[in-house]
Parts: structure tokens; C-alpha cells; sequence
């Protein structure tokens, strides 16, 4: 079905107002925590997606923020090793010298129901005699109103200390509409990025 003015406008407006389709709605970090990039040794990246190709996908947005230091778990955990065994992921990162796990997981898909109303549209009659100079006529068509659903994807990103042992920074994140996992994840790492560098969580 084609996509009318009203939603098109509905969409323009979400634009305006941010300058992406993500936004964050809500952070914790650990009080007087922060970490420097340069100091970092290994960071293991894991997205929590079932669709195997979004997930690859997921986890290259992100690592590209992490200077080189970022490992995607898709290569780095095989099809043999248990992703689900916590214990198992967590010994074998400590072993192998990660300092830490940025993991991002989709808690929810909100579905929204909206009513696009019907449409007139006018356009000009052809102007092939002085009658059509001299008075313009419009003709008029009508569009049915219509049913659409909106979907806004509500994600969590941690980012969780082995020295620690504990999460020192996680943030909530919702995004209308996105066109497709590439693009949404790109969106939310560098709202995330932001976020963290203005609550002065990373330096540089």
C-alpha cells in the first residue's frame, strides 16, 4: 500500500525532532566510573539477536567505536563453544585477557496502530484552449483511509567490568521505524557513544 502525505509527515516529524530514528531514554553508569579507550586491552562484543546475519551485523556497528580494541562474538565464540552457559563465556573471556563485554539485547518491539484518514488530492485540468488559460479547473481524487502499524524496536546496551566483576554503565534505547538492523545498530551506537562521552563515562 502506498505510504500517504499524513504518513509521511508523521515520519518528517520524527526526523526534525531528533536527528535519527533512535533515541535514549534512559542511563545508569557506576558512580565516579569512567575508562579510557587507549588502556584497553580486549573488548568482546555480543548482540543478543536470534537472526544470525543481524547479529553479525549488530556486533561490526558496534565494534567500530572501540579503536580496534573489539571483538565480535560471532568469531570469536564458535558454533561449538555454549553461548548460553554464562559460567563457560565468562571464564573463557577472563582466560584469554578481555577486559570487558558491551552486550546488546532487544527487550521489546512496540507496536503502535494508526488511522490515516482519507485523502483529496487536486491536480489541473490540461490547458488546451484559451478557456483553460483563462479559468484553471481542478479535478479531484479521493484516497480511503487506512489502517498502519508502527513498530518501535526497544533495546538495552550494557557494558559490563571483568576487573569488576559487575556493570558499570547501561542504557536504554528506542527506535522508530528503522530501516533495517545495519542501520538501527549504527544509530544506536553513536547516540550511546555520545551519551557516554558527555556523562565524561570514556575519555580519551
Amino acid at each position: 500500500m502506498k505510504k500517504s502525505f499524513f504518513y509521511n509527515c508523521l515520519l518528517l516529524t520524527v526526523l526534525l525532532t531528533s536527528c535519527t530514528s533512535t533515541k535514549i531514554v534512559s542511563s545508569w553508569r557506576q558512580s565516579n566510573k569512567h575508562i579510557h579507550i587507549n588502556e584497553l586491552n580486549k573488548v568482546l562484543v555480543i548482540a543478543l539477536i536470534e537472526n544470525e546475519t543481524n547479529r553479525y551485523k549488530a556486533e561490526h556497528q558496534i565494534v567500530k567505536y572501540l579503536d580496534g580494541k573489539g571483538f565480535v562474538s560471532h568469531e570469536y565464540l564458535d558454533d561449538k563453544f555454549n553461548r548460553k552457559n554464562e559460567t563457560e563465556v565468562m571464564d573463557k573471556i577472563r582466560e584469554d585477557g578481555f577486559d570487558g563485554v558491551v552486550l546488546m539485547r532487544l527487550i521489546d518491539v512496540d507496536k503502535e496502530r494508526i488511522y490515516i484518514p482519507n485523502e483529496t488530492n487536486y491536480y489541473p485540468a490540461d490547458f488546451q484552449n484559451f478557456g483553460g488559460y483563462y479559468k484553471v479547473h481542478q479535478y479531484r481524487y479521493q484516497t480511503s483511509g487506512y489502517y498502519l502499524t508502527t513498530k518501535t524496536y526497544i533495546l538495552e546496551t550494557i557494558v559490563f567490568s571483568l576487573k569488576d566483576n559487575k556493570i558499570i554503565w547501561s542504557g536504554i534505547t528506542e527506535t522508530f521505524e528503522p530501516e533495517g538492523i545495519k542501520k538501527m545498530t549504527s544509530e544506536i551506537s553513536k547516540v550511546i557513544y555520545k551519551r557516554m562521552v558527555e556523562e565524561k563515562f570514556i575519555r580519551k
